[in-house]
């Protein structure tokens, strides 16, 4: 087994996190703050938009098992990476669209993606997701921690994050636990 991460901001957490935990061949999701320029921040000050965090999930990830490819079109698939600062009803700069990488290989495949996306007009409207190395990265609360499978009832859970699930289990069968 060969274990690489991956980081990516695609809106609240807590929808990104419920995607990735289903994906075969990834072995462990984190909800964090990555990106911003506050120490430690907590979920209040990011959420208040002004630390520079972007929240993302963490993927830990067996790649004889999954790609990082494979794992770029699902992020693609299930997130709106056209809108800058913004998910839904989810605004602001901690909403932002991102890949966050740890190394230069992981970084041109990344840019890549973008390039081929906005070259093929695959989404209708330029791509703005930021491809850039992880920084000042920071664990979100215990709380946020594997949110929809503690919560799956709670409204955002069951209105918004459940849908994106059953998107993403039926768009990417083959790819699903």
């Amino acid at each position: 087994m060969s274990e690489r991460s991956i980081t990516l901001g695609g809106g609240c957490f807590w929808c990104t996190e419920a995607v990735f935990v289903r994906v075969k061949g990834v072995t462990d999701v984190e909800s964090a703050y990555c990106n911003g320029h506050v120490h430690q921040p907590s979920y209040e000050q990011v959420c208040e938009g002004n630390t520079g965090h972007v929240e993302v999930v963490q993927l830990r990830y067996d790649d004889a098992q999954v790609s990082l490819s494979q794992l770029l079109e699902v992020f693609f698939a299930v997130h709106d990476p056209t809108t800058l600062n913004r998910q839904g009803n989810d605004v602001g700069t901690q909403y932002r669209s991102g890949i966050y990488v740890d190394n230069a290989g992981d970084l041109a495949l990344a840019q890549e993606w973008v390039a081929h996306l906005n070259q093929s007009k695959a989404f209708g409207k330029p791509v703005v997701t930021e491809v850039v190395m992880r920084a000042n990265y920071w664990p979100a609360e215990d709380y946020h921690q594997d949110y929809f499978e503690r919560n799956p009832n709670q409204g955002y859970c069951a209105f918004v994050v459940g849908p994106k699930v059953a998107k993403f289990q039926k768009t990417f069968a083959s790819l699903t636990r």
